[in-house]
């Protein structure tokens, strides 16, 4: 039950099915846990339930989108727990349409919470880290990033930039770039059972296409992804850094 103990990690888009399942299991192993969404209302229970359980959170209302924001999620991380050991930048948006008809201010949109977010989160995470020695940043892209289907161009685009921008910051972070002693690691889910996948679920002949994709012949839970986000936290993945992560029921392995 310890396998992040004592480290002190913020967890954004807390409110959704990866997000709580993220913080939730953090908390489980001895991670202090900072919970940040727009949905307040959300976050507050999160944090509660973790707290009940004996673990130790807080919440904070939060745009990924805006810079100031950011530095005062970080300040009151700091402020309460004294320091910042993981980074877990998950908040994301879709949207399912064809590239002709989706709109620029649509695209703009998916990029600044999906790219911009989480630019803004790892600069933000690094000047933080390398005060205190190092951390775990962990982006959360997707398949998507990896390969490419119709009807979510703009999404694509920005989880391939994730899985890019990763890249560079795990070589910026490390010995051979400033010597931060930050890794930087991202993560690629399948179709996961949160509401991304009950989206789906509204056209059935969406649904068994998505579905045939994953060769385990299912979608993955939450908690398979959160698994994966705890051992890049922990100093089990010590020798892990510009790694990608892929947690997506075989299928890319086609």
């Amino acid at each position: 039950m310890d396998r992040v103990k004592n480290k002190v990690a913020v967890v954004t888009g807390g409110a959704g099915g990866l997000g709580q399942a993220e913080a939730f299991l953090l908390a489980s192993e001895g991670a202090k846990v900072v919970v940040t969404d727009l949905d307040e209302a959300t976050i507050e229970k999160v944090t509660a339930e973790i707290r009940s359980r004996g673990g130790k959170a807080i919440s904070a209302k939060h745009d990924v989108t805006s810079e100031a924001e950011w530095g005062r999620v970080i300040e009151r991380t700091v402020e309460e727990f004294g320091r910042l050991d993981v980074l877990v930048n998950n908040a994301g948006v879709m949207i399912y349409k064809k590239i002709e008809d989706t709109s620029l201010a649509e695209w703009r949109r998916l990029m600044s919470v999906n790219l911009d977010g989480v630019f803004l989160g790892t600069k933000a995470a690094i000047a933080a880290m390398k005060k205190t020695g190092g951390g775990s940043i962990i982006n959360i892209a997707s398949v998507a990033g990896l390969i490419g289907n119709p009807d979510a161009s703009a999404y694509h685009a920005s989880k391939g930039g994730v899985r890019s921008f990763s890249k560079a910051a795990a070589i910026e972070c490390s010995k051979a770039g400033y010597g931060y002693n930050i890794r930087v690691n991202s993560v690629y889910p399948g179709v996961i059972e949160t509401q991304m996948a009950e989206d789906l679920k509204q056209d059935d002949d969406k649904y068994r296409t998505a579905l045939s994709w994953h060769a385990m012949g299912h979608f993955g839970d939450p908690r398979d992804v959160a698994y994966g986000v705890l051992y890049l936290a922990s100093e089990e993945s010590k020798f892990l850094t510009g790694s990608e992560l892929v947690i997506d029921g075989g299928w890319t392995a086609r």
